[in-house]
């Protein structure tokens, strides 16, 4: 008995091999057209994210497309007899959908968000927009687009289809299914890792591509023992972000009033850390300033805010300076290379003007990042220690720094951020703090811990106690003076007061 092939079988054969040329060709645009989130987004910092990021961009994508063509197309390919119809549909169907994808690229891009029913209400707005600023012919022209995308798909599938004798004999099916299974299963196994131990560069981007839903495996871990659920809860309340895109700084208007008749004084040494200064000042107590350069130094004093946030205030005015001078006050600052923003070059003077407006009284509010000459010159001015409110920062004899003062400070230990909350509030102005500094006001009773941040890491002091905590939640104690690790459980609930106190300012999309 001999067996043939009947031509309806031939047909979907060929119907079929075709559909899987055609998903591959429409897969290799997409994961094209998703490099747009990939540029949309920061890089990851570490390789291991970029592998992740790279295995993830082919896998999730090409799992997306081809995901499109099973239930879209393959079907078609059995149930409908005519080729040419198949091809047609196909090439709608695969248009529509890269442009979706585009469409949710570009948005992801400007808004950082996708396609989704909560973006519903923003999208029918913009519409709303678009249809009264665009004209007619702006939208034939996007018509226009469409029809020659579309056209590019048919002339793909009828390229494709000539082609699909000579295509069938090549062995390529196993390579490239494999190549996508690779990419696919260690894309997840990495994910069920990173959210296990709570690797940021990984988990921070389970929202970059769209219909992403990375695996996880916690309850299975915790239930044969290879994760310490209680540890994990602890180390997921203590996450944060540590890549700030948007700063809300203040976080709302500052209404207070400051008196002409106080001048407050803040000198800043810049040399290094020498026993030979002695400051003629009566009240001191140690200070932390850990910053990585001398401009996140001058950031950590001016702005009130930490580290974490110096990459996004390039444009902002402290408000340290910007309150002061709008309400009428004599601002100057100086430094021998001010690297604070563009926006405080404006109150920056030469060291002549600056020193002849402290000795004259005429500046109401003086900041100057001095070396040792210059500090003790000014210290050593009777009528300064007379007229100004004085704040010094100098070195100690352990390596570390000193805050001095001829006004009381009520704190046992300060960081750089709490300069200028402490200034306002001396200048008479009473705003709440929290609204413009993650800093205190030493010049008043308040909170017994501060909170700062050195790189990416959050640093809490409390008592004769740090905290440095990583950006995936993992803490170590130390004494505060002999810098020993210790044994000590770090105090949670203190440790995400001082976290969200820091992320308050932070507005990523």
């Amino acid at each position: 008995m001999i067996l043939t092939e009947t031509p309806r079988r031939k047909l979907v054969t060929q119907l079929v091999t075709w559909g899987h040329w055609f998903a591959l060709s429409n897969m290799i645009l997409a994961i094209a057209i998703a490099s747009v989130y990939i540029f949309s987004s920061p890089a990851p910092e570490t390789p291991l994210g970029i592998i992740y990021l790279l295995s993830n961009w082919i896998s999730h994508i090409g799992f997306l497309t081809f995901f499109g063509f099973i239930i879209l197309i393959l079907p078609l390919c059995y149930l409908v007899p005519n080729a040419r119809t198949v091809k047609v549909i196909s090439a709608i169907l695969a248009a529509v959908a890269l442009a979706m994808l585009g469409f949710d690229a570009l948005l992801y891009n400007k808004y950082g968000v996708h396609l989704s029913f909560s973006t519903a209400e923003m999208l029918r707005s913009e519409a709303n927009v678009a249809r009264s600023v665009f004209s007619w012919q702006r939208w034939a022209f996007f018509f226009l687009i469409f029809l020659f995308w579309l056209s590019a798909q048919l002339v793909l599938a009828n390229a494709l289809w000539k082609r699909v004798a000579r295509l069938q004999k090549r062995k390529l099916a196993l390579p490239i299914s494999s190549f996508f299974v690779v990419c696919f299963v260690s894309s997840h196994a990495l994910h069920i890792w990173a959210d296990a131990n709570l690797y940021h560069p990984i988990v921070q981007q389970d929202d970059l591509f769209p219909l992403s839903y990375p695996a996880t495996a916690k309850t299975l871990m915790s239930r044969y023992d290879l994760l310490d659920r209680d540890n994990y809860e602890q180390r997921l309340e203590l996450q944060f972000d540590d890549r700030v895109s948007q700063i809300n700084y203040p976080l709302s208007p500052l209404y207070c009033s400051v008196s002409g008749q106080k001048k407050v004084l803040l000198l800043v040494n810049t040399d290094a850390p020498t026993s030979a200064f002695q400051a003629p000042l009566a009240h001191s107590i140690p200070l932390y300033a850990g910053q990585s350069s001398s401009a996140d130094n001058q950031r950590s004093y001016l702005f009130g805010l930490p580290e974490l946030y110096h990459s996004v205030l390039a444009k902002e005015t402290p408000i340290l300076l910007d309150l002061p001078s709008a309400l009428g006050l004599k601002v100057g600052i100086y430094a021998s290379e001010l690297d604070a923003g563009k926006q405080s070059k404006q109150f920056s003077q030469q060291w002549s003007d600056f020193e002849q407006g402290i000795i004259s009284a005429a500046t109401h509010l003086a900041v100057g990042f001095t070396n040792s000459e210059q500090l003790s010159a000014i210290l050593a001015t009777p009528q300064v220690m007379q007229q100004y409110q004085v704040l010094a920062v100098t070195g100690n004899d352990h390596g570390g720094n000193s805050l001095f003062s001829n006004t009381e400070l009520f704190a046992d230990f300060a960081s750089s951020e709490d300069l200028a909350p402490t200034i306002l509030n001396l200048l008479g102005c009473n705003a709440p703090t929290q609204n413009y500094s993650t800093g205190r006001d030493l010049s008043h009773p308040g909170r017994d811990w501060l909170v700062t941040t050195h790189e990416r890491m959050v640093i809490v002091m409390q008592n004769d106690k740090r905290i440095e905590v990583s950006s995936n939640g993992n803490s170590k104690v130390y004494n505060l003076l002999s810098g020993k690790e210790l044994a000590d459980e770090a105090d949670t609930r203190l440790l995400s007061q001082a976290i969200k106190r820091l992320s308050s300012f932070a507005t990523n999309p």
